[in-house]
């Protein structure tokens, strides 16, 4: 292993900070079943552990970095799409949801997991930092759905994005994919029963479509259209 200089510039610290998550990322990809410990990162990332502690204090902090990380994509290229003035559809919206969550191998596994660490390994002050910062995420991404949907009122942008994450983890959490990554779910293992033997991306989909079109109150395609008025 080939040990670094330590990052002084900010530029720098910013660098490996970054390459930091690369490496967490890397090693959960090879084994999304469990928690990563720092010292694999750090091993990954060709630092020593002290260094990976100088930027996260403790594992949980370093993989909630890669969810926060990770979702933050998903939020900047909807924020995007919402900035453009060609009017938004849904299927844009089901179109960046894949992308962003549904299709990468980590996404999924990782935000279950950090949905139990938030209670317990995470320290508080770190946990308010990311819910405050999501906050923002989601007040700019509603605002912006209202703004394309005029059928939602003002608060309603917000409340769909919550209850479609809802929705996106929650399915995922009962399903196949979820037992095979030995993820903890909702409910006892249950892999011989054929209710919970559905295709995930299908599922989800069918679900948000629902929600949403119930939400603006007409129902909607995963084309973009809305039926019933021509569109």
């Amino acid at each position: 292993m080939v040990i670094r200089q330590r990052a002084i510039q900010a530029e720098d610290k910013h660098e490996r900070q970054q390459s930091i998550l690369d490496a967490a990322a890397r090693v959960l990809a090879r084994s999304p079943e469990r928690i990563a410990n720092v010292a694999e990162v750090a091993d990954e990332a060709g630092l020593a552990k002290g260094t990976v502690y100088l930027y996260f204090p403790s594992k949980e902090e370093l993989l909630l970095a890669v969810h926060e990380r990770n979702i933050d994509g998903f939020f900047r290229a909807l924020l995007a799409r919402l900035a453009d003035s060609a009017p938004a559809t849904v299927a844009d919206v089901l179109a960046l949801t894949h992308k962003y969550m549904v299709e990468p191998p980590l996404f999924l596994p990782l935000a279950a997991r950090c949905f139990g660490m938030m209670g317990q390994g995470v320290p508080v002050e770190a946990a308010l930092a990311f819910k405050q910062r999501m906050g923002e995420r989601l007040s700019q991404a509603g605002a912006g759905l209202e703004r394309h949907f005029t059928e939602l009122k003002a608060g309603d942008g917000v409340a769909l994005l919550r209850h479609s994450y809802a929705l996106i983890i929650g399915l995922w959490q009962m399903s196949p994919a979820a037992q095979a990554h030995n993820v903890a779910c909702a409910l006892p293992p249950f892999d011989e029963s054929p209710v919970f033997s559905y295709d995930y991306a299908a599922e989800v989909d069918r679900a948000l479509l629902a929600l949403w079109g119930g939400t603006v109150g007409r129902p909607v395609t995963a084309g973009g259209g809305r039926t019933g008025d021509g569109t």
